[in-house]
């Protein structure tokens, strides 16, 4: 099973993700790292990511979740994954993809994204809120506030895991 975490940039995917990784036992995978160094360039430079641009990153992330899900483990993994397609092109990675929405303010987004150290520059926050399809019913993934507590977030995500399988392993 894979677990995308998801949401805007200053969203708390990176955060949310590891702390998610580490309380389960699974691998987690900063989706950051995947980018293409042009990718990074462009966002410094606040130019903000077309499909295009974005095609050989999804592809790089599908290839890690398939990757893993090959040796047998599970994981989580950071990811935007703004538009249907992309959720799609990463369900599309091993057997079991789920997606976890961190839903966030946009004033907070601003403030968090203002307090960081990050190649994401709070110019860009605009194109990622024009190009994010929020889940719609059908895709089945949880949406969480961004402001709750961990804990609550990670016992939640757990609940939902395990009303739909009783595979998740214990911590």
């Amino acid at each position: 099973m894979f677990i995308v975490v998801m949401g805007v940039s200053g969203s708390g995917k990176s955060t949310f993700g590891s702390a998610l990784a580490e309380t389960l036992a699974w691998d987690f995978q900063e989706g950051d790292d995947l980018h293409p160094p042009a990718n990074i360039d462009r966002m410094r430079a606040g130019i903000a990511l077309d499909d295009e641009d974005r095609r050989p990153w999804l592809d790089r992330i599908a290839y890690w979740m398939h990757n893993e899900a090959g040796h047998g483990r599970h994981g989580v993994v950071s990811c935007s994954a703004l538009k249907r397609g992309y959720r799609d092109r990463l369900r599309c990675a091993a057997d079991d993809v789920r997606f976890v929405y961190l839903l966030v303010s946009r004033g907070d987004l601003e403030q968090r994204i203002g307090q960081r150290q990050h190649f994401m520059p709070a110019s860009l926050l605009d194109s990622q809120l024009r190009d994010l399809q929020e889940p719609d019913a059908d895709e089945q993934a949880l949406t969480l506030s961004g402001h709750g507590t961990m804990d609550e977030a990670i016992l939640r995500i757990r609940r939902w895991i395990d009303d739909r399988q009783d595979s998740l392993p214990n911590p």
